[in-house]
Order: structure tokens, then C-alpha cells, then sequence
């Protein structure tokens, strides 16, 4: 209330042109937010609408004759759900193991006294504008024998050189006489990384984390070039076969037990209930995330 009261003084205060200029600001935020949100709320009302009413075209933004029967028939999918804990798998395991290796890049590359920082540095920054190509890639990663294996997932995309360069500068804003007295008590590197310049940077390690999490949760392309077998492959290439080609897949599968009317459901519907399902587990996650984001990033910006 107070926060309104400052604000709603603050506004009287403003001259005309400023007071114009604010309003078209909050226009245009309200407008991009609308155009943002109305896509995922039609998503997610034709997904919880009657078969008959997404026949028809009647669902333009709310639920019409609501309906849970598409969740009931995706959801008897067994496919779904091994595909779900493939991804989880690959979300937790993987961003942890992003996580612990871009802290263990980032910590050496901030120290001034490493007589290799400079040269790595540049390497580091150099990867970021040219790579070997898609090519080599697969050449490399299939010759250490990684195709079809859960690695495969983890691996080839362990560390990112950008969130490498946002976590050094997170480590370089830290004041140095606190390792220098910490070195001075007997603390060696391993320790002053983990009980002093880790905990330091929670809020830059949350923001990594959300990144490294959403990437790992939306990757199908590693997946699509290394993963041949279908027990081993993530939630987003099960939505991706579903999307393209696939979702009477599941409509038949679910046939046997369900009312005729109920198998005849639109496709589309089909598609927007895995689309929803796909996207809950980020949505759950990011409101206890989302403090950290702001300062999280401000303490990590590269310095030019």
C-alpha cells in the first residue's frame, strides 16, 4: 500500500511529456505481456475443453465444457512417463554435474595469480564465436562410444562458456584479501572455493542453475543425434513425435479402455495436453528461483 501511495505521488509529480512517455511504456508492456500469455492460456483451455467443443472451433480463450478426458487418455500413455523420468534424469543429474564443472572452470580463470589465465581465457571467449562444427561433433562423441547412452545427454554440452564467464566474474567481484587471509590460515584452493567463494555467489549459481535446467529440460536435438533407442530418449523427442506425426499413437493406445466418442477426440487437443504436461515441471520450478534472477545476474555481468 505504502509502495502505491509513493508511486501515485511520484506520478503527480511528473511533467506532461513524462507522464505521456510512462503511459505508453505501460501500454506497451501490458500489450507484449497479453500477446505473451494469451498463446499458453488457449493452449491450456482447448486442452481442458470437451472433444466436441475443439471440434468446432468453439474455444477462443476459456475452457469450454470442461473436460479432462484428453489428460485421462495421454496419461494412461506409459510411453509419457518414461520419457518424463528420462528428462528428469538428464535435468537433475546433468545440471548438477553443469553446475559443479563450471565452478571448478570459473574459480582458477578469476585468479589473478594463475599463470595460465590469460591464455584460457582467450580460448574460452574463442569457443563462443567459432566452434568444429555439427559434424565433428557427432564424429567425436560416437567415437568414445557415447551413442545410445545416457552420457551422451551429459557430456557434450557440460560446461557453457558464457555461464563459464558469468560465474568468473561473480568470483572476481569477491574481495581478495578474504582468500588472502584465508590462504594465510592454512585454507588451500579446494577449500576456500567450497566454504567461502561458492557460498558467496548463491544468487549467480541460482541464475546458472535455472539456465542450465531449462536448457537441459528442452534439449531433443542431443537427444535426436545419440539417442537410437526409444527407452533412452528425453520428454521433448516423445513431444516432438507427437507434434509431427504421432499423436493417434496414443489415441489407439487408449481406445481399448475408453468410450468411442472419447478416441475420436481432435488430434490437436491431444498435442496441446502433452504441450501442458511438458511445461509444468519449469512452471513449478521458476517461482522459487525467481528472487535470485535480478541480483543474480547483476553480480555475474561481464565487466568490459
Amino acid at each position: 500500500m505504502k509502495a502505491k501511495k509513493t508511486f501515485c505521488k511520484e506520478f503527480r509529480n511528473e511533467s506532461a511529456s513524462d507522464k505521456v512517455f510512462d503511459l505508453v511504456v505501460y501500454v506497451l508492456v501490458l500489450f507484449a505481456v497479453l500477446i505473451t500469455i494469451y498463446p499458453f492460456i488457449y493452449v491450456t483451455s482447448v486442452s481442458l475443453s470437451s472433444g466436441a467443443a475443439v471440434n468446432k472451433g468453439l474455444v477462443k480463450f476459456l475452457p469450454v465444457d470442461l473436460d479432462f478426458a484428453a489428460y485421462k487418455m495421454v496419461m494412461q500413455y506409459n510411453e509419457l512417463w518414461r520419457a518424463y523420468g528420462n528428462t528428469i534424469l538428464y535435468t537433475v543429474f546433468g545440471t548438477l554435474m553443469n553446475i559443479i564443472f563450471t565452478c571448478l572452470a570459473a574459480y582458477p580463470l578469476s585468479r589473478k595469480q594463475f599463470f595460465l589465465r590469460k591464455k584460457l581465457n582467450f580460448f574460452l571467449a574463442f569457443t563462443m564465436y567459432f566452434s568444429g562444427g555439427l559434424i565433428p561433433t557427432y564424429m567425436v562423441v560416437t567415437g568414445i562410444g557415447l551413442y545410445n547412452s545416457r552420457l551422451a545427454m551429459i557430456l557434450p554440452v557440460l560446461v557453457s562458456a558464457y555461464n563459464v564467464m558469468i560465474c568468473r566474474s561473480a568470483f572476481e567481484a569477491i574481495s581478495e584479501e578474504l582468500f588472502e587471509n584465508a590462504a594465510l590460515e592454512g585454507a588451500n584452493d579446494f577449500i576456500i572455493l567450497t566454504r567461502i567463494a561458492v557460498p558467496l555467489i548463491k544468487p549467480t549459481l541460482a541464475v546458472l542453475t535455472l539456465y542450465y535446467a531449462v536448457a537441459r529440460y528442452n534439449d531433443f536435438f542431443s537427444g535426436l543425434l545419440y539417442l537410437g533407442k526409444e527407452k533412452l530418449q528425453p520428454l521433448q523427442l516423445f513431444l516432438r513425435r507427437i507434434l509431427l506425426m504421432a499423436s493417434t499413437e496414443i489415441m489407439q493406445s487408449a481406445g481399448g479402455g475408453m468410450a468411442q466418442d472419447a478416441v475420436a477426440q481432435s488430434t490437436l487437443q491431444i498435442r496441446y495436453v502433452c504441450i501442458v504436461l511438458a511445461t509444468i515441471p519449469i512452471i513449478m520450478i521458476c517461482p522459487f528461483i525467481q528472487k535470485y534472477l535480478v541480483k543474480g545476474t547483476m553480480l555475474g555481468a561481464v565487466k568490459g
